[in-house]
């Protein structure tokens, strides 16, 4: 079930899936209770949900006509399907080779990925059974990355609830 709902506090359209406790608003992040939100449009239909809030939306903005003119999401889906250019087209038409661009991106991922930072550190608490700020530290070392940061990388991590930690061990929730 898809619901078209408005916020009630800044009046933006969004939709919901299913029927949750509570929703939140995407603009100005407001935390509703579901039950308590005018239901604009229900419907088993993914897309005649977006079609609604489409329409409500261009009516708003005054741009009915317009909004007329343009076919249903479902068409368009289709449209741009049918209109998408492959790669090896894209890269054919720039003059590149697709095979040999194919085998050169084959030879660049047998390579090690590249991890941002805080993934370094997520990962080690992922992987090391509740380390310590020091096996964490020194799994992240072996990255490149300074133990400065980690040890900052733990602590808010810690504050906004994402790990936990306890005796000086940490786990990821």
């Amino acid at each position: 079930m898809y619901t078209v709902v408005g916020c009630p506090d800044c009046s933006a359209l969004k939709i919901v899936e299913g029927r949750p406790e509570t929703t939140r608003c995407p603009r100005c992040r407001r935390t509703s209770t579901f039950s308590k939100l005018r239901a604009l449009y229900r419907s088993d239909d993914l897309d005649a949900a977006r079609e609604i809030r489409a329409r409500l939306l261009a009516e708003r903005s005054g741009h009915a006509d317009s909004y007329a003119a343009v076919g249903t999401f479902a068409a368009t889906d289709a449209d741009a399907e049918g209109a998408v250019v492959t790669d090896e087209e894209y890269l054919a038409s720039g003059g590149v080779d697709p095979d040999a661009a194919r085998e050169a991106g084959e030879r660049a991922a047998g390579g090690t990925s590249s991890r941002s930072r805080k993934e370094v550190v997520t990962d080690a608490l992922s992987e090391l059974d509740r380390p310590t700020e020091a096996e964490v530290v020194e799994y992240a070392a072996e990255r490149d990355v300074p133990a400065d940061y980690v040890r900052r990388a733990l602590s808010k991590l810690h504050r906004r609830g994402e790990v936990s930690e306890t005796g000086g061990r940490y786990r990821l929730l």
